[in-house]
Protein backbone atom coordinates (compact mmCIF):
# COMPACT_ATOMS: atom_id res chain seq x y z
CA UNK A 1 0.00 0.00 0.00
CA UNK A 2 1.20 3.11 -1.29
CA UNK A 3 2.16 6.07 1.98
CA UNK A 4 0.01 8.54 -0.71
CA UNK A 5 -3.17 6.79 0.35
CA UNK A 6 -5.22 7.51 2.94
CA UNK A 7 -8.62 6.52 4.42
CA UNK A 8 -11.62 9.75 5.54
CA UNK A 9 -13.92 8.16 8.04
CA UNK A 10 -16.53 11.09 7.73
CA UNK A 11 -19.58 11.14 10.25
CA UNK A 12 -22.74 11.27 8.16
CA UNK A 13 -24.08 14.80 9.25
CA UNK A 14 -20.98 16.04 7.66
CA UNK A 15 -21.63 14.36 3.70
CA UNK A 16 -22.65 17.26 2.07
CA UNK A 17 -20.16 20.01 3.37
CA UNK A 18 -18.84 21.65 0.86
CA UNK A 19 -15.42 22.89 2.68
CA UNK A 20 -14.81 19.26 2.82
CA UNK A 21 -15.60 17.96 -0.37
CA UNK A 22 -12.99 21.09 -1.46
CA UNK A 23 -10.71 19.90 0.74
CA UNK A 24 -10.44 16.08 -0.51
CA UNK A 25 -10.10 17.17 -3.96
CA UNK A 26 -6.89 19.43 -3.32
CA UNK A 27 -5.48 17.08 -1.47
CA UNK A 28 -6.29 14.40 -4.18
CA UNK A 29 -4.45 16.75 -6.77
CA UNK A 30 -1.74 17.30 -4.45
CA UNK A 31 -0.87 13.47 -4.96
CA UNK A 32 -3.21 11.78 -2.23
CA UNK A 33 -5.44 9.30 -2.64
CA UNK A 34 -8.52 9.23 -0.77
CA UNK A 35 -11.24 7.03 0.33
CA UNK A 36 -14.09 8.52 1.35
CA UNK A 37 -16.24 6.35 4.00
CA UNK A 38 -19.54 7.91 5.90
CA UNK A 39 -20.89 6.36 9.76
CA UNK A 40 -24.46 6.54 9.71
CA UNK A 41 -25.08 4.25 13.02
CA UNK A 42 -23.31 3.44 16.40
CA UNK A 43 -20.21 1.10 15.57
CA UNK A 44 -19.82 2.41 12.01
CA UNK A 45 -16.97 4.37 12.87
CA UNK A 46 -15.09 1.09 14.77
CA UNK A 47 -16.14 -1.32 11.76
CA UNK A 48 -14.44 1.11 9.17
CA UNK A 49 -12.15 1.59 11.04
CA UNK A 50 -11.29 -2.05 10.91
CA UNK A 51 -12.05 -1.87 7.62
CA UNK A 52 -8.86 0.33 6.34
CA UNK A 53 -6.37 -0.96 8.43
CA UNK A 54 -7.49 -4.87 7.08
CA UNK A 55 -7.10 -3.05 3.29
CA UNK A 56 -3.38 -1.74 4.32
CA UNK A 57 -3.94 1.62 5.25
CA UNK A 58 -1.24 3.39 7.14
CA UNK A 59 -3.21 6.70 7.06
CA UNK A 60 -6.77 7.20 8.58
CA UNK A 61 -8.75 10.61 8.88
CA UNK A 62 -10.99 11.32 11.68
CA UNK A 63 -13.81 13.86 10.34
CA UNK A 64 -16.29 15.14 12.65
CA UNK A 65 -16.70 15.95 16.58
CA UNK A 66 -15.14 14.64 19.76
CA UNK A 67 -17.07 11.75 20.33
CA UNK A 68 -16.08 10.92 16.29
CA UNK A 69 -12.73 11.97 16.95
CA UNK A 70 -12.27 9.74 20.28
CA UNK A 71 -14.11 6.71 18.56
CA UNK A 72 -11.79 6.22 15.59
CA UNK A 73 -8.60 6.95 17.86
CA UNK A 74 -10.28 4.32 20.69
CA UNK A 75 -10.33 1.76 17.84
CA UNK A 76 -6.88 2.24 16.35
CA UNK A 77 -5.43 2.09 19.82
CA UNK A 78 -7.26 -1.20 20.59
CA UNK A 79 -6.68 -2.56 17.42
CA UNK A 80 -3.16 -1.85 18.05
CA UNK A 81 -2.89 -0.10 14.82
CA UNK A 82 0.39 1.02 13.53
CA UNK A 83 -1.50 3.83 11.12
CA UNK A 84 -1.54 7.06 11.81
CA UNK A 85 -4.34 9.93 12.27
CA UNK A 86 -5.15 13.37 11.07
CA UNK A 87 -7.83 15.07 12.90
CA UNK A 88 -10.58 16.45 10.94
CA UNK A 89 -12.63 18.50 13.78
CA UNK A 90 -15.62 19.35 12.24
CA UNK A 91 -18.01 19.25 15.13
CA UNK A 92 -19.81 22.24 18.08
CA UNK A 93 -16.90 22.24 20.43
CA UNK A 94 -13.83 20.89 18.96
CA UNK A 95 -12.01 20.80 22.30
CA UNK A 96 -9.36 18.42 21.80
CA UNK A 97 -8.43 19.77 18.10
CA UNK A 98 -8.66 23.53 19.47
CA UNK A 99 -6.25 22.63 21.97
CA UNK A 100 -3.88 20.67 19.88
CA UNK A 101 -3.57 23.55 17.60
CA UNK A 102 -4.83 21.43 14.71
CA UNK A 103 -6.60 24.54 11.85
CA UNK A 104 -10.28 24.32 12.08
CA UNK A 105 -10.34 24.82 8.52
CA UNK A 106 -10.99 21.31 6.20
CA UNK A 107 -8.11 22.66 3.79
CA UNK A 108 -5.70 23.24 6.28
CA UNK A 109 -6.49 20.44 8.41
CA UNK A 110 -6.14 18.30 5.98
CA UNK A 111 -2.55 19.58 4.81
CA UNK A 112 -1.51 17.82 8.28
CA UNK A 113 -1.40 14.42 6.14
CA UNK A 114 2.08 15.84 5.29
CA UNK A 115 2.84 16.46 8.41
CA UNK A 116 5.61 14.30 10.86
CA UNK A 117 3.07 11.86 13.42
CA UNK A 118 4.02 12.33 17.38
CA UNK A 119 3.07 9.37 19.71
CA UNK A 120 0.43 10.66 22.37
CA UNK A 121 -1.28 9.04 25.11
CA UNK A 122 -4.96 8.39 25.68
CA UNK A 123 -6.93 7.77 28.77
CA UNK A 124 -8.27 4.38 29.99
CA UNK A 125 -11.88 4.46 31.71
CA UNK A 126 -11.86 0.95 32.91
CA UNK A 127 -11.19 -0.26 29.38
CA UNK A 128 -12.57 2.73 27.60
CA UNK A 129 -10.40 5.05 26.11
CA UNK A 130 -10.51 8.33 25.77
CA UNK A 131 -8.60 10.82 23.33
CA UNK A 132 -9.27 14.18 25.52
CA UNK A 133 -11.24 14.38 28.90
CA UNK A 134 -13.29 12.71 31.16
CA UNK A 135 -15.80 14.85 32.61
CA UNK A 136 -17.97 15.02 35.79
CA UNK A 137 -20.31 17.14 37.79
CA UNK A 138 -22.31 19.95 36.39
CA UNK A 139 -20.28 20.39 32.99
CA UNK A 140 -20.60 17.21 32.22
CA UNK A 141 -24.31 17.81 32.74
CA UNK A 142 -24.04 20.98 30.41
CA UNK A 143 -22.60 18.79 27.56
CA UNK A 144 -24.68 15.84 27.51
CA UNK A 145 -28.20 18.23 27.57
CA UNK A 146 -27.18 20.70 25.24
CA UNK A 147 -29.47 20.08 22.15
CA UNK A 148 -28.18 19.16 18.38
CA UNK A 149 -30.64 22.69 17.29
CA UNK A 150 -29.17 25.00 20.13
CA UNK A 151 -25.46 23.92 18.56
CA UNK A 152 -26.56 24.48 15.08
CA UNK A 153 -27.70 28.55 16.03
CA UNK A 154 -24.90 29.61 18.77
CA UNK A 155 -22.15 27.02 18.22
CA UNK A 156 -19.90 26.47 21.18
CA UNK A 157 -22.13 29.35 22.87
CA UNK A 158 -24.52 26.82 23.22
CA UNK A 159 -22.71 25.42 25.65
CA UNK A 160 -22.97 28.56 28.18
CA UNK A 161 -26.75 29.39 27.01
CA UNK A 162 -27.16 25.73 28.02
CA UNK A 163 -25.56 26.04 31.40
CA UNK A 164 -26.76 29.57 32.05
CA UNK A 165 -30.47 28.37 31.75
CA UNK A 166 -29.67 24.99 34.20
CA UNK A 167 -27.78 27.26 36.62
CA UNK A 168 -30.97 26.93 39.11
CA UNK A 169 -30.13 22.87 38.80
CA UNK A 170 -26.66 23.27 40.12
CA UNK A 171 -26.01 20.81 42.55
CA UNK A 172 -22.65 19.26 44.34
CA UNK A 173 -21.70 15.72 44.01
CA UNK A 174 -19.80 13.83 45.95
CA UNK A 175 -16.83 12.44 45.32
CA UNK A 176 -13.57 10.53 47.06
CA UNK A 177 -10.61 10.30 44.82
CA UNK A 178 -7.06 8.80 45.25
CA UNK A 179 -3.93 8.46 42.91
CA UNK A 180 -0.26 7.83 43.79
CA UNK A 181 0.52 10.61 47.00
CA UNK A 182 -3.15 11.81 46.39
CA UNK A 183 -6.02 11.42 48.28
CA UNK A 184 -9.09 14.10 48.39
CA UNK A 185 -12.71 13.31 48.78
CA UNK A 186 -15.79 16.34 48.81
CA UNK A 187 -18.12 17.56 47.61
CA UNK A 188 -17.48 19.38 44.00
CA UNK A 189 -18.78 21.01 41.09
CA UNK A 190 -17.12 19.90 38.22
CA UNK A 191 -13.84 17.24 37.84
CA UNK A 192 -11.81 16.97 34.71
CA UNK A 193 -9.86 14.11 34.03
CA UNK A 194 -7.49 15.18 31.36
CA UNK A 195 -5.20 14.09 28.77
CA UNK A 196 -6.31 17.25 26.70
CA UNK A 197 -6.73 20.72 28.04
CA UNK A 198 -10.61 21.77 27.89
CA UNK A 199 -14.19 20.35 27.89
CA UNK A 200 -17.43 22.19 27.07
CA UNK A 201 -16.95 24.19 24.02
CA UNK A 202 -13.49 25.67 25.07
CA UNK A 203 -13.44 25.26 28.95
CA UNK A 204 -10.09 25.06 30.30
CA UNK A 205 -10.75 22.47 32.83
CA UNK A 206 -6.11 21.24 32.43
CA UNK A 207 -5.15 24.51 31.33
CA UNK A 208 -1.29 22.83 32.00
CA UNK A 209 -2.15 19.35 30.56
CA UNK A 210 0.32 17.77 27.45
CA UNK A 211 -1.08 14.29 25.73
CA UNK A 212 2.48 12.69 25.72
CA UNK A 213 3.72 13.20 29.19
CA UNK A 214 2.22 9.50 30.58
CA UNK A 215 -0.31 11.45 33.23
CA UNK A 216 -3.88 12.68 33.12
CA UNK A 217 -3.96 16.38 34.68
CA UNK A 218 -6.61 15.64 37.62
CA UNK A 219 -9.02 19.62 37.88
CA UNK A 220 -11.15 19.36 40.78
CA UNK A 221 -13.40 22.36 41.51
CA UNK A 222 -14.86 21.82 44.94
CA UNK A 223 -18.59 23.04 45.90
CA UNK A 224 -18.75 26.35 47.40
CA UNK A 225 -19.12 25.51 51.35
CA UNK A 226 -15.41 23.93 50.87
CA UNK A 227 -14.64 27.33 48.78
CA UNK A 228 -15.02 29.44 51.55
CA UNK A 229 -11.70 27.60 53.17
CA UNK A 230 -9.62 28.97 50.81
CA UNK A 231 -10.83 32.66 50.83
CA UNK A 232 -7.38 33.28 51.99
CA UNK A 233 -5.55 31.93 49.28
CA UNK A 234 -8.11 33.49 46.57
CA UNK A 235 -7.06 36.28 48.08
CA UNK A 236 -3.58 36.05 48.04
CA UNK A 237 -3.63 34.40 44.63
CA UNK A 238 -5.44 37.70 42.99
CA UNK A 239 -8.99 36.25 43.24
CA UNK A 240 -8.71 34.37 40.36
CA UNK A 241 -10.88 31.49 39.12
CA UNK A 242 -7.87 29.42 38.78
CA UNK A 243 -7.48 29.29 42.04
CA UNK A 244 -10.70 27.74 43.50
CA UNK A 245 -9.26 24.46 41.88
CA UNK A 246 -7.98 21.65 43.47
CA UNK A 247 -4.77 20.51 40.82
CA UNK A 248 -2.83 17.20 40.48
CA UNK A 249 -0.89 15.52 38.14
CA UNK A 250 -1.10 11.23 38.30
CA UNK A 251 -0.28 8.13 36.11
CA UNK A 252 -3.73 7.05 37.72
CA UNK A 253 -6.96 7.87 39.76
CA UNK A 254 -9.20 6.00 41.46
CA UNK A 255 -12.78 7.28 42.05
CA UNK A 256 -13.55 5.30 44.97
CA UNK A 257 -16.83 6.64 46.04
CA UNK A 258 -19.45 8.48 44.21
CA UNK A 259 -22.88 9.85 44.65
CA UNK A 260 -24.79 11.80 41.96
CA UNK A 261 -21.54 11.98 39.67
CA UNK A 262 -21.71 11.46 36.15
CA UNK A 263 -18.86 10.55 33.93
CA UNK A 264 -18.48 11.83 30.58
CA UNK A 265 -15.82 10.59 28.24
CA UNK A 266 -15.13 13.25 25.29
CA UNK A 267 -18.37 14.62 25.58
CA UNK A 268 -20.22 11.00 25.48
CA UNK A 269 -22.24 9.81 28.96
CA UNK A 270 -20.50 6.78 29.66
CA UNK A 271 -21.92 3.16 29.88
CA UNK A 272 -21.08 2.43 33.12
CA UNK A 273 -19.75 3.79 36.18
CA UNK A 274 -16.00 4.01 36.18
CA UNK A 275 -14.05 3.48 39.00
CA UNK A 276 -10.19 3.78 37.57
CA UNK A 277 -8.72 6.41 35.13
CA UNK A 278 -5.11 5.27 33.57
CA UNK A 279 -2.87 6.39 30.84
CA UNK A 280 -2.20 4.36 27.99
CA UNK A 281 0.91 5.53 27.21
CA UNK A 282 2.21 6.50 23.52
CA UNK A 283 -1.09 4.82 22.20
CA UNK A 284 -1.53 6.76 19.15
CA UNK A 285 0.22 8.38 16.39
CA UNK A 286 -1.41 11.43 15.13
CA UNK A 287 -0.16 13.95 12.62
CA UNK A 288 0.08 17.24 14.44
CA UNK A 289 1.25 21.28 14.00
CA UNK A 290 4.83 21.09 14.98
CA UNK A 291 4.47 23.79 17.26
CA UNK A 292 0.89 21.86 19.00
CA UNK A 293 1.45 23.23 22.62
CA UNK A 294 -0.39 19.78 23.56
CA UNK A 295 3.03 18.09 23.27
CA UNK A 296 6.35 18.62 25.08
CA UNK A 297 8.86 19.80 22.91
CA UNK A 298 12.09 18.50 24.98
CA UNK A 299 15.19 19.27 23.04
Amino acid sequence: MSAAKAFLILHGKQALNEDVRAAVEHQRAQGWELAVRLTWEAGDAQRLVHEALDAGYTHLIAGGGDGTLRDIAEAMAKADAQASLVLLPLGTANDFARAAGVPLEPLHALALLDAPTRRIDLGDADGELFLNMATGGFGSQVTANTSEDLKKVLGGAAYLFTGLSRFSELHAAYAELQGPDFHWKGDLLALGIGNGRQAGGGHELCPSAVADDGLLDISILPAPQEVVGTLKGLMEGGWGMDNLFVRARLPWVKITSAQGLSINLDGEPMVQEASRFSVRQGALQVHLPVDSPLVSHQG
